[in-house]
C-alpha cells in the first residue's frame, strides 16, 4: 500500500493528496485555480487564528445544542486551539484573491482542522467518515457567515497594530514639538511667506492630526465587532439549530476576548460591505494625511544650500549614483508610496463593494486582500517613518530665525497700527529694494519706535500673537 498519498474525492472526482499535508481536495483545487498574487492565507496569521476562533465557537455551540457529538466537538476544539497557538500556518496555501466568495479559504480551514482532529482521535488523514470537513467542522455554517466573521475579527486585530504604530508616531511628533518649542520660523501659505510661528507649533500640529486619525480609526474598528454567525447561506439561518446564532456569538466573544455581537439583521449583514468601506476610508484618510506630512518634511529639509533647510532629516543612504554627497529624503519618499498604494486599494474596495448582487458579495476576497495589505503596508510605513526619520530630526535654529526676520510677511503684525494700505506700501518697497521691514518702518520712516517694534516682534508675541495697537 502506497502511504505517500491518500485519495480524496469531491463531486468533481478523485485526486491524490500528499500525506504530508493537512489540507484536502478542495484546497488543492484552489491552489490550481487561483494563482493570482502568490500571497496566501499563510501570510496572514491573524486570519488563520480568527478562522480557528470561528470554528471553535461553532463546535462549542453545536455540542451544547446536542447536534454534534461531544467527542467530535472535542477534536475540532483541539485542532482549533492548535491553530490559535500558531501551529500549521504553512497548511493555509490558498491565494488571498480567489473566486467563490472565500469558499476556498473556508474549506482550507475546514480540511486542516478536520485532519488535525482525525489524528487527535487516532485516525489517519482523510478518514472523513470519522470527522468530516463539511459535515462536522462546517456544521451550521457556510462560507457566507464564517468567512466575513473571521475576516472582521482579523481586521480588528490587525487594526490594533496600525493604531499602535500611529500612537508611536504621534508621540514622536509631539516630542519634537516640545524640543522645537523655542525655534522661531516662518509659517507659509501657498508656499509664500505668511506669519511667524514656532517649529514646535508646526510639529505639535502634526501630532494632533495623527491623534485625530486614531480616534476615527477606533470608531471604524468598533464596527468590526458585529458578526453574522448563524446566518449561514444568506442570513435566514438555514441549517442552524435554534439558538445557535446567539450561542455561537457568545462563545466567539468569550474565547477571543473581543466584544463580538450578533448583527440585528443577518440578511443585511451577509450582503452589506459598509463596514469594510468605512474602515478603508479611515485607513486612506490617515495615509493621505501622513503622506502630506511627509511632503512637508521633504520641503522643510530641502537643500542643503538652495532650499528651505529649516530642519535636517537623518541621512540614511547615499542619494545618487552620479552626484557625490547627495542625500535624499528616502524615508518620507517610501511612506508617500505606501500611501499611494492605500489610495488605490480604497478604490478597489469601493468597486468590489458595489459589485455585489442581491444577498451576497462574491468580491469579498479582494476586499480582504486590499484591507490586509493596506493595514500592513501603512503599519510598516508609519513605524519606518518614526524610527528612521522623525526621531532623528534636528532644527536649523539660526536659518529659521533669519528667514523670519528677513521676511516681508512679518509686516502683517503692523496692520492694526499702520493700516493695510501703508503696510502694503512697505511690503512693496521691501520686495523691490531688498530692505528689511525693520529698516523701512523703524530706521527710515520712523513709523513706530524701537520699543514698540520689540514688543510686537518678541518671540512670545510672534508665536502667540496678541492684538497690539
Amino acid at each position: 500500500m502506497n502511504t505517500t498519498f491518500r485519495i480524496e474525492h469531491d463531486f468533481l472526482g478523485e485526486r491524490e493528496i500528499s500525506n504530508n499535508v493537512y489540507y484536502g481536495i478542495q484546497t488543492l483545487r484552489a491552489t490550481e485555480n487561483f494563482q493570482i498574487t502568490g500571497i496566501t492565507q499563510a501570510t496572514e496569521p491573524l486570519f488563520i487564528q480568527a478562522f480557528a476562533y470561528v470554528k471553535k465557537a461553532a463546535a462549542m455551540a453545536n455540542r451544547d445544542l446536542k447536534v454534534l457529538e461531544p467527542r467530535i466537538a472535542e477534536a475540532i476544539i483541539f485542532a482549533c486551539d492548535e491553530l490559535i497557538a500558531g501551529k500549521y500556518q504553512d497548511q493555509f496555501v490558498t491565494d488571498l484573491i480567489q473566486g467563490g466568495a472565500g469558499t476556498s479559504v473556508n474549506m482550507n480551514a475546514n480540511e486542516v482542522i478536520a485532519n488535525i482532529g482525525l489524528e487527535y482521535l487516532g485516525h489517519q488523514k482523510g478518514e472523513y467518515q470519522f470527522l468530516h470537513p463539511n459535515n462536522h467542522v462546517n456544521f451550521a455554517q457556510s462560507t457566507n457567515d464564517a468567512y466575513p466573521t473571521a475576516l472582521m475579527m482579523a481586521l480588528h486585530l490587525k487594526t490594533d497594530f496600525y493604531l499602535t504604530a500611529l500612537a508611536g508616531l504621534k508621540k514622536a511628533f509631539a516630542k519634537k514639538g516640545r524640543e522645537f518649542a523655542e525655534v522661531l520660523k516662518m509659517g507659509r501659505t501657498q508656499l509664500q511667506d505668511a506669519v511667524p510661528m514656532s517649529l514646535g507649533q508646526e510639529f505639535q500640529a502634526m501630532a494632533h492630526t495623527i491623534g485625530d486619525d486614531i480616534l476615527r480609526l477606533r470608531e471604524a474598528q468598533r464596527k468590526l465587532c458585529e458578526c453574522n454567525m448563524g446566518g449561514t447561506a444568506i442570513g435566514t439561518s438555514i441549517n442552524a439549530p435554534e439558538g445557535y446564532p446567539l450561542l455561537c456569538t457568545k462563545y466567539l466573544a468569550d474565547i477571543s476576548g473581543m466584544p463580538i455581537t450578533l448583527a440585528p439583521n443577518l440578511i443585511e449583514a451577509t450582503s452589506d460591505m459598509g463596514t469594510y468601506i468605512q474602515l478603508s476610508a479611515m485607513i486612506k484618510r490617515s495615509a493621505l494625511k501622513i503622506s502630506k506630512l511627509c511632503n512637508d518634511l521633504r520641503l522643510l529639509s530641502s537643500g542643503p544650500r538652495t532650499g528651505l533647510r529649516e530642519i535636517n532629516l537623518p541621512a540614511m543612504q547615499p542619494g545618487s549614483s552620479i552626484m557625490p554627497g547627495k542625500v535624499n529624503p528616502v524615508i518620507p519618499e517610501v511612506v508617500n508610496q505606501a500611501a499611494f498604494y492605500v489610495m488605490g486599494a480604497d478604490v478597489t474596495i469601493g468597486m468590489a463593494a458595489e459589485a455585489g448582487q442581491l444577498q451576497l458579495n462574491v468580491m469579498e476576497p479582494v476586499i480582504a486582500f486590499s484591507l490586509f495589505t493596506s493595514l500592513q503596508y501603512m503599519t510598516n510605513a508609519v513605524n519606518t517613518l518614526r524610527e528612521k526619520c522623525v526621531d532623528g530630526i534636528t532644527a536649523n535654529v539660526e536659518i529659521c530665525r533669519t528667514m523670519v526676520m528677513n521676511s516681508i510677511g512679518i509686516v502683517t503684525a503692523l496692520n492694526p497700527i499702520l493700516g493695510y494700505e501703508t503696510c502694503s506700501e512697505i511690503a512693496k518697497e521691501a520686495l523691490a529694494t531688498g530692505k528689511s521691514i525693520h529698516a523701512i518702518v523703524v530706521l527710515e520712516r520712523a513709523l513706530i519706535p524701537q520699543s514698540k517694534w520689540d514688543e510686537i516682534y518678541s518671540f512670545e508675541n510672534m508665536i502667540h500673537p496678541e492684538f497690539v495697537v
